[in-house]
């Protein structure tokens, strides 16, 4: 593969499959110690040349405050590894489609490429419930794959909610 790289061959889509799916599963490794901490279960990882610069989950409530989102914490965190507010280069692998706020800090990092799990359909910037990624009128596009390990995304998010629901009494 690496040769491929170095002589610009495509990589075919397999590869690239299995390569999504590698990262996306420590993504929710991520997501996993969100839900241990009792936040909503979301995780990122912003990955350069088949490294991790970058990793993040949900601490809104841990660390009371509402840009605390997995994406968020995980691109700060590559911001400060490539030393530059561009992350030209880098992948960030998430959970759940973003909302509107990390949708925009992805376009004024000028992130590459987006892949994520499972859609929000309450406040997914991807087209869900507005379309911020793909809006012409911004100067920056983001290329993007959903739907990766999207069933286990979504499964470890209606558990997290529906235990919630159990412990306020509201099956």
């Amino acid at each position: 593969m690496i040769d491929d790289l170095l002589q610009k061959k495509p990589i075919p889509d397999d590869v690239i499959l299995a390569a999504d799916a590698h990262w996306m599963r420590l993504a929710l490794a991520q997501a996993q110690q969100a839900a241990a901490l009792g936040e909503v279960p979301v995780g990122a990882v912003a990955v350069l040349n088949g490294e991790i610069i970058g990793t993040g989950f949900n601490r809104k409530e841990t660390d009371l405050d509402p840009m605390a989102h997995a994406e968020m914490i995980a691109l700060r965190a590559s911001a400060t590894a490539v030393q530059n507010w561009r992350l030209i280069g880098v992948t960030l692998y998430c959970t759940l489609e973003p909302c509107p706020m990390c949708a925009g800090a992805m376009i004024q990092a000028r992130l590459p490429r987006l892949v994520y799990g499972a859609r929000d359909t309450r406040f997914g910037a991807d087209g869900s419930v507005v379309d911020v990624l793909r809006a012409p009128e911004f100067n920056h596009r983001v290329a993007i794959t959903s739907g990766v390990l999207e069933e286990e995304a979504a499964v470890l998010l209606q558990q997290f909610f529906q235990e919630l629901r159990e412990k306020r009494g509201k099956t």
